[in-house]
């Protein structure tokens, strides 16, 4: 790092600062202001607070060595992004006319209040184990290798990076509330979108090409049994790890369920000043997250090839204990090994929007759901006002746990991603079961959805538990047990999953009293008012129309061309 770049970070930092004043000036007087930033935000702001929020080192790290390390495989993930479609056209109309905050109030309208308890326990648990420590982790892991500095003042420089990121981030979330998160996106998108998009450039230049590009990868990924090449999305079904059926199948339920319905992207569209504005902010959101595969993945796989082109040389990643190169250092080492000074700044500042929109999205969302789904259900009587100190509490709260995790976090290193996928793929069937038969079939009941909820969450502890356990005890008995709860293919399980939560759902619900016309009023299909469609149909036009196409036939070509 140079003059030049600390000039470029210190310019960056006083802009956001800039922001967050002005927002911690303007009025947080009640809840709606302090955590939907006052149902004010227009389709730029959604869309890029979307993009924004999702995008954190998960990515940087994650995805990147997703691709240095199994080439496409990853792309799945990111390119189901269009499933953002579905909830600006299918559910922000729901999700509207309930006039709710969060998505498990909208289970207790649905439902019932024990289905909103279990989903807010659910969201809480996986935002402080998950994302919060993860996204603290890998940030840690990603200023250590573009710094170089592996200890400062006798500290390991990882916890002076990682505790500095939280803290800070921290700060402008407490202060300025959802208002902060949006406004300090819409700064920070840009910033990551040129960063990623010089590293791309340069990394292909560096290369030689496209074409040598694809020619480097087009051999098999380092995992044992890999079938097919690192440049193709669709692989053998006997692959071990991402046969195409499987592969299409759970990153289409995990897609559904975060890009649907997870607090952490739903909260964003929420703030919307009208449906007009949430649907387009989700079809603007929708457009971003076709880069990240090209902005990431593709150049993880840059890098890998790098260190193909120069294996003679000693390579171009750094090396593991084990001799094999480090796929997760792929991003930073881009950064560190190719961009001039005053860019390297820049790409800086990009790494630092993403884990710091990331991790505000997070602490603010999780804050809501503890203020909103706890605190006023048991104390409805809470002042507005209280209520937004009791949000800000909540976030200090989060914060130290997620820091707390780390240590813990630390102990999973080279697979991050497969970790979080892991978790992901048995904490999204049971959710995405409820919500979509809840709004698809008026006949879904109170029981159902709640048992829908509570079965998938029994069977991915399960699963979870005989990971931990079989993983530890390479030496176990077979058994049937064995065989369906971690033998059994991680995607095909998700899929499979699904089923079952949506068959409980199904079978309880006939067993069981329907739910009452009036309650489910507006909250499914068939059951709107003529004013509620009107004010729907309203709401869109050709163009709304024209750019979701547009949308869906990129996502056809890319399946085509990486096939």
């Amino acid at each position: 790092m140079e003059f030049l770049d600390w000039l470029v970070i210190a310019v960056f930092t006083a802009a956001l600062v800039g922001i967050v004043v002005w927002v911690v000036r303007q009025k947080n007087d009640n809840s709606a202001d302090y955590f939907l930033g006052g149902k004010d935000a227009t389709w730029i702001a959604i869309g890029a607070s979307i993009f924004a929020s999702n995008i954190g080192s998960e990515h940087l790290i994650g995805l990147a060595g997703a691709g240095a390390s199994s080439g496409m495989a990853m792309a799945h993930w990111e390119i189901q992004g269009w499933m953002i479609l579905i909830l600006g056209w299918v559910f922000v109309p729901f999700y509207s006319r309930s006039m709710v905050y969060t998505m498990p109030e909208f289970l207790e309208r649905r439902y019932n209040s024990q289905s909103r308890i279990i989903l807010s326990v659910i969201s809480l648990i996986s935002y402080v184990l998950t994302k919060v420590a993860v996204t603290v982790y890998a940030g840690g892991l990603v200023f250590q290798q573009v710094f170089g500095i592996k200890e400062l003042w006798g500290i390991d420089f990882f916890w002076i990076a990682a505790i500095s990121l939280v803290v800070i981030t921290a700060l402008y979330t407490v202060l300025g509330g959802m208002k902060s998160v949006l406004y300090t996106s819409v700064l920070q998108t840009p910033i990551l979108l040129l960063g990623s998009l010089i590293i791309l450039v340069l990394g292909l230049k560096a290369l030689g090409s496209w074409d040598q590009m694809m020619q480097l990868c087009d051999v098999k990924p380092a995992y044992e049994g890999a079938q097919g090449t690192m440049i193709h999305l669709m692989r053998s079904n006997s692959d071990p790890q991402y046969p195409w059926l499987g592969a299409l199948i759970g990153s289409a339920v995990i897609g559904f369920w975060y890009w649907c319905t997870d607090q952490f992207i739903v909260q964003r569209v929420l703030s919307g000043k009208n449906e007009r504005e949430s649907r387009r902010g989700t079809i603007f959101g929708a457009y971003l997250k076709l880069l990240p595969v090209f902005l990431f993945l593709i150049p993880g796989m840059i890098a890998f090839a790098l260190h193909q082109k120069y294996a003679a040389d000693g390579g171009f990643l750094p090396l593991m204990a084990n001799g094999l190169p480090n796929a997760d250092a792929a991003f930073p080492t881009l950064v560190a090994k190719l961009l001039p000074a005053g860019v390297k700044g820049l790409v800086v500042c990009g790494i630092l929007a993403a884990l710091m929109s990331s991790l505000a999205s997070l602490f603010n969302s999780s804050a809501m759901l503890f203020t909103i789904d706890f605190w006023k259900r048991l104390k409805p009587q809470t002042s507005e006002k209280n209520l937004v100190r009791i949000g800000q509490i909540a976030t200090v709260v989060i914060v130290v746990l997620g820091i707390l995790w780390i240590p813990i976090m630390r102990s999973v290193g080279d697979v991050l991603y497969t970790y979080l996928q892991d978790v992901q793929s048995v904490l999204a069937p049971g959710i995405a079961a409820a919500f979509l038969l809840g709004v698809c079939w008026k006949r879904a009941s109170a029981r159902g959805g709640q048992w829908g909820l509570l079965s998938g969450i029994i069977i991915g502890l399960t699963r979870l538990g005989a990971k931990i356990y079989y993983s530890n005890t390479p030496d176990a008995a077979d058994s049937w047990f064995k065989s369906v709860f971690y033998d059994y293919n991680w995607l095909f399980f998700c899929g499979t999953m699904l089923a079952v939560c949506c068959l409980v759902v199904i079978i309880v619900s006939l067993c069981t009293p329907a739910p009452d016309p009036q309650k489910i009023r507006g909250l499914v299909f068939g059951t709107s008012t003529p004013e509620q469609r009107a004010a729907t149909r309203a709401s869109w036009n050709g163009w709304d129309v024209f750019h979701t196409i547009i949308i869906l036939g990129i996502t056809v070509a890319f399946y085509i061309y990486f096939w």
